[in-house]
């Protein structure tokens, strides 16, 4: 018989202590939870599409009442002003309504013609900028918008920062009749061709 003590002896506990255990797992788990969870709501954060969440619309809203405030022919942009107290679904709302209008043909009852004459419509090519604050509904703000976020500050000088004008919109719908693929995109908020975009940015369609 061998004379090494027998590590199992009676009233000693074999193999880690079961509190030990626990506490390791306890570390697993929060290491689990901090690491796998923040991850996925960092993805969300950082995506280029803007907040998430469907906008809620009130189909018994009023239908939200604008004013055209400045029209860029050079540039087939309209602005348009509406009030500060409308709602984001009105104004997803109404973008929804000109691109009803504009399939329809009947888009130049409510806006005036970006491209008259031409042979897709009298709105071939449009940008229609919408905002609260009719400061921000000015030509020269609608030029600064058109040309873009990289558009040289010394070849464009501007009396309103890209910034601050890009912020103030509300919505935006853009028409393009020669993109067949896409010939209509709007948002609440606002997005230029490179991707720069606000803060309340959110596609429409």
């Amino acid at each position: 018989m061998s004379d090494e003590p027998n590590p199992y002896q009676e009233g000693k506990r074999a193999g880690i202590h079961p509190l030990i255990v626990g506490f390791v797992e306890l570390i697993g788990l929060w290491l689990f939870v901090f690491l796998i969870v923040p991850g996925s709501k960092n993805k969300q954060a950082t995506g280029t599409d803007g907040p998430a969440g469907p906008i809620t619309e009130d189909p018994e809203a009023a239908a939200l009442l604008f004013k055209v405030q400045a029209v860029v022919s050079a540039m087939n942009a309209i602005s348009l002003s509406v009030p500060p107290e409308a709602t984001d679904s009105q104004v997803a709302g109404l973008l929804k309504r000109f691109k009803s209008d504009r399939l329809a043909g009947t888009l130049t009852d409510l806006l005036p013609p970006t491209t008259p004459g031409h042979k897709l419509g009298d709105h071939a090519v449009a940008d229609i900028y919408i905002v609260s604050d009719a400061q921000y509904a000015q030509a020269e703000v609608i030029r600064t918008l058109t040309r873009g976020a990289h558009a040289p500050g010394n070849l464009y000088p501007q009396s309103v920062p890209f910034e601050a004008a890009m912020e103030a919109i509300r919505g935006h719908y853009r028409i393009d009749l020669n993109d067949t693929g896409n010939p209509d995109s709007a948002s609440l908020g606002f997005s230029d061709e490179s991707g720069v975009h606000s803060r309340q940015y959110r596609k429409i369609f």
